[in-house]
């Protein structure tokens, strides 16, 4: 049912496939509109779709996804429903906090356990094998049982992940650990449906803003909850009490919190949670003038602005390699964002040991460094507005990709306490801060804004033949993690399937680069991962400095 301020919840039913676009007398109208069919193969008017779909498709959620940018001028300003946003982010809290509380006590962990290095990059990257197994599995689900089911799902897998964490110090099985840690990736696969449900119940002006919010709110419980990790490490270490069925120690402490948390979001999720999505108002007469359609339907206005026309001749230029450069950079994107994803992972793998062998420092320290930088980067993350207005996105990108670069060389000439070194806390302290607080978050963000500016609208059929959508690019400032490109060049699937394959597809970096760290500083030296860091952070920015005219072409 649609509720009086035009919003509807999972289980109402709403006509879908009509979009309205401003009135004619709109300045912004005639400006937005052109070029809304770009693509020959859907070059067709669309009037007679509206009347052939049902009024409970199940499809109606993907509608919201392919919001154009034209009709935003007639949606609400701020959240369809700021209670579910505020849940998503516990969500997303939760979720990466499993990442980030164990990472103190993963490396001790895995020693007590008689596993080396090798076994850690398993072990890490078996979390993230869990996302890449569950993620597109959760975006379909989104529009198949809905938001509220498939958050509760994941949310219980979470659960059973933790407790399955907490015993394995007890069970004292190497192999019991990635299967914890598969479990508990599986659990937190559910990037891509926040993500696509932030999308849904924002304004598409305010985006930017709620998206950058989710986005701090990711980065901060991977990289400032370590904390919790070692203070249990602190105050536990050596000591295990046993209280009835269940034993604390150093290990299963970190678990068992947050299989409290666990139960915390799944009591808000079964009790709160109403998963309610913006709908969209219906096609009125006076907009039929100024988009070329009559009442029966949608019509658009087919003349290009000749920075459209110079932007799709640039666009779907081919390569040497046989892509359009359109596609080339969406390809780019993908490798970017895995090369940039895929270093910080190999870091975090390798960060508690790199510090006990080559700075002497406690896990529990080592750990509140970690956290104290990560609420730098986070501060950093919301700080992006103001950044941008000094910097460009080429810029922040090289400038950000470069101090992560900077910092990861600086601990390259550093030998191991085992060699007699005597390396300064202070050194660590800068790199990390170079990592953590500066480098990693202004590149990779800006890296992903680049790609999801821009603005284009086209017609497209969506899988099942019978919904008539509009997909877009934002053309808001940075558009933090919404990954919004990819609706133009895929854009035949759902948001949530596709928000989930995306994700998904960032999770690989952090499968292979945390292996990798993990067969380098057993076979070598735990330097000579730094190098291989180093040379695969320059490339990226080279890759981007050849590439930088075209990118901020495409992106206008």
């Amino acid at each position: 049912m649609i509720s009086s301020n035009g919003y509807a919840n999972d289980n109402g039913h709403t006509p879908v496939g009509v979009v309205s676009f401003p009135p004619a007398d709109s300045t912004y109208a005639a400006d937005r509109t052109n070029a809304a069919i770009e693509d020959g193969a859907y070059s067709r008017m669309v009037d007679d779709y509206p009347s052939k779909l049902p009024q409970d498709h199940h499809d109606h959620h993907i509608a919201e996804d392919a919001l154009s940018t034209t009709s935003s001028t007639m949606t609400a300003e701020g959240l369809a429903d700021p209670s579910g946003f505020s849940i998503i982010c516990c969500v997303v809290l939760v979720g990466d906090m499993t990442r980030g509380v164990t990472f103190p006590i993963m490396w001790p962990l895995v020693q007590d356990l008689g596993g080396n290095s090798v076994w850690l990059g398993y072990a890490v990257g078996a979390f993230s094998f869990g996302r890449v197994l569950a993620s597109p599995c959760f975006g379909k689900w989104v529009t198949q049982k809905g938001y509220a089911t498939t958050l509760i799902t994941s949310t219980s897998i979470m659960l059973v992940g933790c407790i399955l964490f907490a015993h394995v110090y007890i069970i004292g099985s190497l192999w019991f650990l990635i299967f914890s840690q598969i479990v508990l990736g599986v659990g937190s696969a559910t990037l891509g449906v926040t993500r696509a449900y932030v999308a849904e119940i924002t304004a598409t002006r305010q985006r930017t803003m709620y998206m950058a919010l989710l986005t701090a709110v990711q980065y901060g419980a991977f990289s400032v909850t370590p904390i919790f990790g070692a203070l249990f490490s602190y105050l536990l270490t050596d000591q295990s009490y046993k209280l009835g069925f269940f034993i604390f120690n150093q290990y299963s402490a970190a678990a068992f919190f947050m299989a409290f948390l666990c139960i915390i979001t799944l009591f808000v999720l079964s009790t709160k949670f109403e998963a309610r999505y913006r709908v969209k108002p219906a096609l009125s007469a006076t907009s039929s003038a100024g988009t070329g359609a009559g009442s029966g339907g949608v019509g658009v206005i087919e003349k290009k602005s000749k920075r459209r026309i110079d932007q799709d001749e640039l666009a779907n230029r081919v390569t040497f390699f046989g892509l359009t450069i359109y596609n080339a950079a969406l390809l780019g994107c993908m490798l970017l964002n895995i090369m940039t994803k895929g270093s910080i992972g190999a870091f975090e793998t390798m960060g508690i040991h790199f510090a006990q062998s080559y700075f002497n420092l406690d896990p529990a320290v080592a750990g509140t460094i970690v956290s104290i930088n990560g609420a730098i980067g986070v501060c950093t993350l919301l700080s992006m507005g103001y950044i941008g207005r000094v910097l460009s996105d080429i810029q922040m990108i090289l400038g950000g990709i470069g101090i992560f670069a900077a910092g990861i060389l600086s601990f390259v000439p550093l030998q191991s306490v085992e060699m007699g070194a005597e390396n300064s806390i202070v050194h660590y302290v800068i790199g990390i801060t170079m990592i953590y607080g500066i480098g990693y978050p202004i590149g990779h963000t800006a890296l992903i804004g680049l790609f999801s500016k821009g603005t284009r609208h086209t017609f497209i059929l969506c899988g099942c033949h019978t919904c008539v959508l509009v997909t877009k690019l934002s053309d808001t400032s940075i558009q933090y993690r919404n990954y919004s490109i990819y609706n133009t060049v895929v854009g035949r699937i759902a948001q949530g399937p596709l928000q989930g394959w995306f994700a998904a597809a960032g999770s690989l970096s952090r499968i292979f680069f945390p292996i990798m760290a993990g067969y380098i500083a057993h076979y070598d030296d735990m330097t000579t991962i730094f190098i291989v860091l180093f040379v695969v952070l320059v490339v990226a920015n080279i890759t981007v400095a050849l590439t930088a005219r075209t990118l901020t072409v495409l992106s206008q």
